[in-house]
C-alpha cells in the first residue's frame, strides 16, 4: 500500500513528516503495517484498510514508526476512544481503545497466528488446526486493572508514560484502572502531590485491600493501606506483599488455573513441577488434583515470591519451594525427576532454549505453557518442536483489554513413548 507523495521526492521519510497512506495488516506491538515508497511503516492508532494521514515518530534502518493523526476513510471496526488520553502523543498505555471489542479479540488472534508461523515454524495448516481464538474475561474492557503503577514527573505529578518514551503524561483518571483505584487521591495533574517520589504504586485486591505506596530509588514505601494484601483464587485465600506479583485482572488467576488444569488433566499420584511459580497459584491447584501424597516442586527466583509461596502453601507439605532461577535449578539438578506434569509460566522474555531442553529431557507426560508474549512463546514452541514435541492445544485470553497484550495457555506433548 503506497502513500501518495510528491513524485519529485526520492529521499526517505523524515521525522515529523505527514504522509497519506493506506493501512495494511495488524502487526505485533499494537501497530498496523503500511508502506511508503517501499519502506515499511508501523502505524499506531489505525486499523487495517483505513486511509489515514500518519505522522512519522521514529526512523530506523529499514522501517519507520508513525501515528495516524487523521482518519480519511475509517474502518467499520473503529470507535471513539473512551479515554481522552488514548491518542497520538499522549498516554501509551492503551493501544486499542479505537477498536471495537470484537475486533480487538480478532486483532490479538491474528498476531498470535502470525507469530506461530513466522517465529514458531508452524505451518498454516498446523495453526489452523489449533483453532486459535482469544476469549474475553468477565467484567468488560474498562475498570479491570487491579494494580497500577503511575510514573511521577519533575513537578511531582503522577501520570502515565507516552508510547516508547520516559515522558510522563499527567492525567486525571485512568479508565482501565479498577474503580477503587480511580477514586484514590493519586492523580492531581494541576498540583505537586508527589514531590519526592519516582512512582506511585496502587493495589485494589480481590480480598478488598487497598494500598498506595511511593517508590523512591527503587524502594516502595506504603503511605496508605496495609503492607500485605489478600487475594482469593483457585478456591484458596492468598496473602502476599502489596508489591508482590499477582495477576492484574481480577478474573485472570481463576481463568488461567482453569485452563491449565483442563489441558493437563492431572491424575492422582502424578508428580509436577511449577516453574516460575510465584506465590504458588498453579502448585496449589495441581495439589488439589494429584492428591496429598504426590510430589510437587515449585521454583521461583524472587526471594519475595518464594517466601510468599512457602507461607501460602504451608498446608501442603508435599510441595517443595526452591528459591532459585529456573535455569540454574534445572542445570544444577536442584529439581529432579521423574516428573509427570510441568507448568511453565515464564516472564515476558520466555523460558528460553536451555530451560526448554531441560524440561523436555525430563520426559514429562505434558507441559502447560502460560505465556504473556506471543513472540517469546512461539520461539519456545519452535525449540520444543525441534525436539520432537508438538503443540497440541492453545487457548488465548484477553487479560489486558484495550491493550495489545494477550495471554496464552498452550499444551505441549512429547513424542510417543
Amino acid at each position: 500500500m503506497t502513500a501518495e507523495r510528491d513524485p519529485a521526492r526520492r529521499d526517505g521519510l523524515e521525522e515529523a513528516e505527514r504522509v497519506e497512506l493506506t493501512v495494511d495488516a495488524v502487526a505485533p506491538g499494537g501497530h498496523c503495517v503500511a508502506r511508503v515508497d517501499g519502506q515499511v511503516v508501523f502505524v499506531r492508532h489505525a486499523l487495517p484498510g483505513e486511509r489515514v494521514i500518519a505522522e512519522v515518530t521514529e526512523l530506523h534502518k529499514g522501517f519507520a514508526r508513525a501515528d495516524a493523526v487523521e482518519i480519511l476513510t475509517a474502518s467499520a471496526d473503529r470507535v471513539e476512544q473512551p479515554c481522552p488520553y488514548a491518542k497520538p502523543g499522549r498516554c501509551g498505555g492503551c493501544d486499542l481503545q479505537h477498536v471495537t471489542r470484537a475486533a480487538q479479540l480478532e486483532w490479538k488472534s491474528t498476531v498470535v497466528r502470525e507469530q506461530l508461523t513466522r517465529l514458531g515454524g508452524l505451518t498454516d495448516a498446523e495453526v489452523d488446526a489449533l483453532g486459535v481464538t482469544v476469549a474475553a474475561l468477565p467484567g468488560g474492557a474498562l475498570g479491570w486493572r487491579s494494580r497500577v503503577r503511575y510514573a511521577v514527573d519533575a513537578a511531582g505529578r503522577a501520570g502515565l508514560l507516552k508510547h516508547r518514551s520516559h515522558e510522563v503524561v499527567p492525567i486525571e483518571r485512568c479508565l482501565i484502572a479498577h474503580p477503587t483505584i480511580q477514586q484514590l487521591p493519586v492523580l492531581t495533574p494541576s498540583g505537586a502531590r508527589w514531590p519526592d517520589a519516582e512512582a506511585v504504586e496502587t493495589v485494589a485486591s480481590t480480598g478488598g485491600d487497598v494500598t498506595i505506596a511511593t517508590v523512591t530509588e527503587g524502594v516502595a514505601t506504603p503511605v496508605e493501606g496495609p503492607e500485605t494484601v489478600h487475594e482469593r483464587a483457585a478456591g484458596r485465600d492468598w496473602t502476599l506483599p502489596a508489591g508482590g506479583f499477582w495477576q492484574v485482572h481480577p478474573a485472570a488467576a481463576d481463568t488461567l488455573v482453569g485452563a491449565v488444569l483442563d489441558l493437563l488433566d492431572p491424575r492422582p499420584g502424578e508428580s509436577a513441577w511449577d516453574l516460575y511459580g510465584g506465590a504458588g497459584l498453579f502448585a496449589a491447584a495441581l495439589a488439589g488434583r494429584v492428591g496429598p501424597d504426590a510430589r510437587i516442586t515449585l521454583v521461583e527466583s524472587s526471594a519475595q515470591g518464594a517466601a510468599a509461596a512457602r507461607e501460602n502453601l504451608a498446608d501442603l507439605p508435599r510441595v517443595e519451594v526452591v528459591a532459585a532461577r529456573v535455569e540454574t535449578a534445572l542445570a544444577r539438578r536442584r529439581v529432579t525427576g521423574p516428573v509427570d506434569l510441568v507448568v511453565l509460566d515464564p516472564p515476558r522474555s520466555g523460558a528460553g532454549a536451555p530451560v526448554v531442553r531441560d524440561v523436555a529431557a525430563a520426559r514429562p507426560r505434558a507441559v502447560a505453557y502460560v505465556a504473556c508474549d506471543p513472540a517469546a512463546f512461539a520461539r519456545d514452541v519452535r525449540t520444543f518442536t525441534g525436539l520432537g514435541w508438538r503443540l497440541a492445544a492453545l487457548r488465548g485470553f484477553d487479560l489486558f483489554p484495550m491493550t495489545q497484550h494477550v495471554e496464552l495457555v498452550g499444551l505441549l506433548l512429547p513424542p510417543a513413548r
